[in-house]
């Protein structure tokens, strides 16, 4: 039975797809310039897996179902849901993936701000120990759960419609489906 909520389902689904796109957005500004000597420094391998991971995102098309029933109300709110979920999924890697890259890309900052320092060799030996150890810090801190949360939160101090939203569950298996 139609619920009346296909135009709410429909905003959604352009508020999502519009943080998703910004997202990309961001993620490809987290390109830094990496001489070849420091090419395989954990941090630089990170932002480099990042962003190879939002380019396989962005390519990965999504696939619609054939839609019979023209002007079904009730398949009109199939396939909003179904948009939803995927584009729910879609943001929520492209997420993950910009904390990732930005945890990295502070690492590089601070890695560069430290070598660039006048300090002793032993001095810039224990600023870089303490970025890597920040690093791993951050990307740990970069759980499912953590994305989930902080996009919802976002979402909530936006005043956006939040029912038909999936859990956590529904995109980890809307994901691995894929």
């Amino acid at each position: 039975m139609a619920d009346g909520l296909n135009q709410a389902r429909a905003m959604r689904v352009a508020e999502i797809i519009n943080d998703y796109r910004t997202l990309l957005l961001h993620i490809s500004q987290q390109r830094m310039e990496v001489c070849q000597a420091d090419h395989n420094e954990e941090g630089y391998v990170v932002l480099r897996e990042s962003l190879a991971s939002a380019q396989n995102l962005s390519s990965a098309n999504y696939q619609p179902c054939p839609v019979t029933g023209q002007g079904n109300v009730e398949t009109e709110k199939a396939e909003l849901q179904r948009v939803i979920v995927d584009s729910s999924a879609r943001r929520f890697q492209a997420h993950k993936i910009y904390l990732r890259a930005a945890a990295a890309r502070r690492w590089a900052i601070a890695r560069i701000n430290i070598l660039r320092a006048q300090r002793s060799p032993a001095d810039k030996a224990a600023a870089l120990k303490t970025a890597t150890t920040t690093l791993h810090q951050d990307l740990n801190g970069i759980t499912d759960h953590h994305v989930v949360s902080d996009l919802r939160a976002a979402d909530m101090r936006a005043g956006h419609w939040l029912d038909d939203d999936p859990s956590l569950e529904v995109i980890r298996r809307w994901i691995a489906g894929r």
